[in-house]
């Protein structure tokens, strides 16, 4: 887990996401890739789209261009290796491109409004594609504690156990990581499998198990963070049983309300 990948635009969550990433860059001694990306303008039925199209684009790589000299200029004083990318058009897609080498994508959960794209859009089209984590963060985020609490929500299915196999080394550096069941019958694996797992990479877990018919499993989840004053949650995404996906179940409404940075993949 090397090869951080951020995306890069001017945004309200933009400051979240890059410290983010040189946080997790930092405690993984990896290299921090920056792909900025100037979005294509879309129109429909419009027949002086073109030129609305062009004034829009030109005014976007102005505002890009100003963003990555300020962003340039910043990455030149930190301690990371670092590398930047420009690109245009969709800005999944043009991540996508850009994450066929990375260990860890970072993203945020919201972009602005009209006429850019909804973030939680986006995360959910690099999850289904990327097949590698992705980290989403909120807005509010102050960076990324690596060296805090991890909470591990644990359903049993195969994003998870992906999503865990290829986290190892970010868990390695966790003070304590708690893993956590609401359980529903569908797990394929039992959380004290993931632990035996986890223990055989000097990566010591408690288990916590509960049946819970009642309440929302992201609900469950976010009080158990909560709790045991968590710094980020695990979780897989798209799987079956209680976090069963169509991005309109658990992953998407962890997507839009959790207070925590998210290490989730597909």
């Amino acid at each position: 887990m090397k090869n951080i990948l951020l995306l890069v635009h001017d945004d309200d969550g933009q400051s979240a996401r890059l410290q983010t990433a040189l946080d997790l860059t930092r405690a993984l001694g990896g290299h921090l890739t920056c792909i900025d990306v100037t979005p294509s303008p879309v129109y429909g039925g419009n027949r002086y789209a073109g030129f609305g199209d062009a004034i829009l684009l030109s005014d976007e790589r102005e505002s890009e261009a100003r963003n990555k000299a300020r962003l340039t200029e910043r990455l030149a004083r930190e301690d990371v290796a670092w590398s930047w990318a420009d690109a245009t058009g969709e800005i999944s897609e043009c991540v996508l491109e850009a994450a066929l080498l990375a260990d860890l994508i970072v993203l945020n959960r919201a972009l602005d409004d009209f006429p850019n794209p909804d973030m939680r859009t986006i995360a959910g089209r690099v999850l289904m594609h990327a097949r590698k984590p992705i980290v989403a963060v909120p807005e509010s985020a102050a960076g990324f504690n690596a060296t805090g609490r991890a909470l591990i929500a644990w359903d049993g299915q195969e994003s998870v156990v992906a999503t865990l196999r290829a986290s190892i080394p970010l868990l390695q550096r966790a003070s304590d990581v708690r893993v956590f069941m609401v359980r529903d019958g569908a797990e394929k694996t039992e959380p004290e499998e993931a632990a035996a797992y986890l223990s055989c990479h000097d990566i010591h877990v408690s288990v916590k198990v509960i049946d819970d018919g009642l309440h929302a499993a992201d609900d469950l989840i976010a009080e158990e963070a909560h709790d045991v004053h968590a710094d980020y949650i695990l979780m897989g995404a798209y799987s079956h049983g209680r976090l069963m996906e169509s991005f309109g179940g658990v992953t998407k409404r962890m997507l839009t309300k959790s207070k925590l940075p998210l290490v989730i993949g597909h």
